[in-house]
């Protein structure tokens, strides 16, 4: 590879970033094999713990996925079990998703060895060090994405 003067591989920071989320994504990936789980199937099931009732395009923007991506994602879970889909109650178009029970017991069974899994990449990190790494991602992800207010309801 042959390298670019603007943007040295040291210095890039979206390099950087990339190379991370790759390494740290094998590593999630591995401990979610145990559970059946892809990173992506995790991904989602989290954020529909968190906010249940989403609608498939918001699942997609929150999981940094497309539509189609999710889609497909939504419908292996829900042939698993693991989500189901309900009619939108104002938007006969649209349609939410929750979590079945079966879902709720994957991801909490799953959680703790992505807990461990990420508390091993971080060994090396001091408190003030993972703090702030967590809150430079955070403000990085909130740079290029809408915000809640700008989510569609449906």
């Amino acid at each position: 590879m042959t390298s670019d003067p603007a943007c040295p591989t040291e210095d890039c920071i979206s390099f950087l970033v990339r190379q991370a989320w790759l390494s740290m994504r094998t590593v999630i990936a591995a401990a979610l094999a145990e559970h059946e789980l892809s990173v992506a199937q995790y991904a989602s099931l989290l954020t529909l713990a968190e906010q249940p009732g989403l609608s498939p395009a918001n699942v997609a923007r929150c999981v940094a996925s497309t539509r189609q991506a999710a889609n497909q994602l939504l419908t292996g879970l829900e042939r698993a079990g693991l989500v189901e889909r309900a009619p939108h109650p104002s938007d006969r178009r649209s349609q939410r998703i929750f979590l079945t029970s079966a879902g709720a017991e994957r991801l909490r069974a799953a959680a703790p060895a992505v807990r461990a899994a990420e508390a091993s990449l971080e060994a090396g990190l001091d408190l003030g060090e993972a703090t702030a790494a967590r809150a430079w991602l955070r403000r990085m992800a909130a740079a290029s994405a809408p915000s809640v207010e700008e989510l569609p309801t449906h």
